[in-house]
């Protein structure tokens, strides 16, 4: 799915409307709004004109910027897709060791810790 914060960060700063975005890459403004919402996926062909339009990529707009290699024991590697906004998080994590190990060593339990927290 795009990333809708993403779309909106570079459409405004490129100085443009929903309506503007809509008629450069042939859909409407309420398609922008969807999108930007997250609640509808645009077509391959809008995703590459976005790209045309704004000169990111599409990892950009997908909200991926990393791709993480996990590999569980020799036979079995994985790869997970990382924003920029989840590595980050994660290296402040990195900064309290303690929260950081509660967190490795059992994460359900530092989730739940967390959200008892906050609320």
């Amino acid at each position: 799915m795009l990333n809708g914060s993403r779309l909106r960060e570079v459409r405004k700063r490129k100085g443009l409307t929903q309506t503007e975005l809509g008629e450069l890459i042939g859909v409407g403004k309420s398609a922008i709004c969807c999108y930007e919402k997250e609640t509808r996926n645009p077509t391959l062909e809008a995703v590459i004109e976005m790209i045309h339009v704004f000169g990111v990529s599409a990892d950009y707009l997908l909200g991926s910027d990393y791709l993480v290699k996990i590999s569980n024991n020799e036979k079995e590697t994985q790869f997970v897709q990382m924003t920029r906004e989840e590595v980050i998080f994660i290296d402040e994590l990195k900064k309290n060791k303690m929260v950081y190990d509660i967190l490795l060593q059992d994460p359900k339990r530092g989730a739940d810790l967390i959200k008892k927290e906050i609320g």
